[in-house]
């Protein structure tokens, strides 16, 4: 993330949630508060940015470049991450805690009082999104919790406990649209703090890019896509590599998808032309271990 400024790339990918679910027939996940929230100037200032530097101006080729780098990995982690979360809540109360939670929407499309929702991401990324919030003059419920974490000063532990957060109940983390950015130490150390925090039976849940060669030409695009913006990926992990990293903390792996279930959960059979990216994983784990990491 570009210091001090909302990370544009989120943009972008808010921008393609509001354009799926406004003009998709067939939903991969229907992100229906994502305009409201994104709001129709930073909408349209979006659209109008991929029209002039990405596209021919067409609405063709628009909808291709959309469609080809980035609508589908947001569509998929999200009905990936919501589909498991509504399996661990059903039993109990629990804590969703949302690691760079952005744009997120989850908050006031919660149907469940039971779940308990902390937002966590830099401070002037929140601030811009309460802002929102307040313009659309929309109320924050009551189990909503909003934690701003300057990643330079504090750590994620110390804005959660600080916000209520308790390390006695069960809790689903999700880390999305992260890892991409993040080498495996770093990335680790995040693991790490959520496994410092959680109680057993905790998963977490993210996606992550597959390091390899070989990748059809689009991954090089949306990488060179958002070195661009300010935003460089760092080349990606192994499954060993993730595995490793979880097995160390106390999780176990209890649902992996490679690229090609992925394809084959939320894209078979398409007629859009929508199509899982050929590097992107999604991953759900437990923690079994018990807390020894703080």
């Amino acid at each position: 993330m570009i210091e001090n400024q909302e990370s544009y790339t989120a943009k972008l990918c808010a921008f393609a949630r509001a354009w799926h679910s406004n003009t998709a027939r067939q939903k991969i996940f229907d992100d229906y508060l994502a305009y409201d929230l994104m709001g129709w100037e930073a909408y349209e200032s979006v659209k109008q940015q991929i029209l002039r530097d990405y596209t021919d101006g067409t609405r063709e080729d628009f909808i291709r470049f959309l469609n080809t780098y980035f609508v589908p990995i947001p569509l998929s982690r999200l009905r990936f991450t919501e589909s498991r979360l509504r399996r661990f809540a059903e039993n109990e109360p629990v804590q969703y805690v949302i690691c760079g939670a952005g744009a997120d929407s989850f908050s006031f499309r919660n149907p469940d009082p039971r779940i308990e929702v902390f937002e966590v991401d830099h401070p002037d990324t929140q601030r811009y999104k309460r802002e929102r919030i307040r313009s659309l003059e929309w109320n924050v419920p009551k189990n909503v919790h909003f934690v701003p974490v300057d990643f330079e000063k504090e750590t994620m532990i110390s804005g959660l406990l600080s916000a209520g957060f308790s390390t006695e109940k069960k809790t689903f983390f999700s880390i999305l649209g992260v890892s991409y950015y993040l080498s495996l130490p770093i990335f680790s150390e995040t693991l790490r703090q959520i496994a410092a925090l959680s109680q057993l039976g905790s998963v977490v849940v993210f996606d992550f890019p597959l390091k390899g060669e070989g990748f059809p030409p689009r991954v090089a695009e949306l990488e060179r896509i958002t070195e661009t913006l300010g935003e460089q990926m760092q080349g990606g992990f192994t499954y060993a590599d993730i595995s490793r990293a979880l097995y160390a903390l106390g999780f176990q792996i209890d649902t992996y998808l490679p690229p090609e279930k992925v394809q084959d959960a939320y894209y078979k059979d398409r007629t859009d032309g929508l199509t899982a990216f050929e590097n992107v994983s999604l991953l759900s784990a437990t923690f079994t271990n018990g807390r020894t990491y703080e």
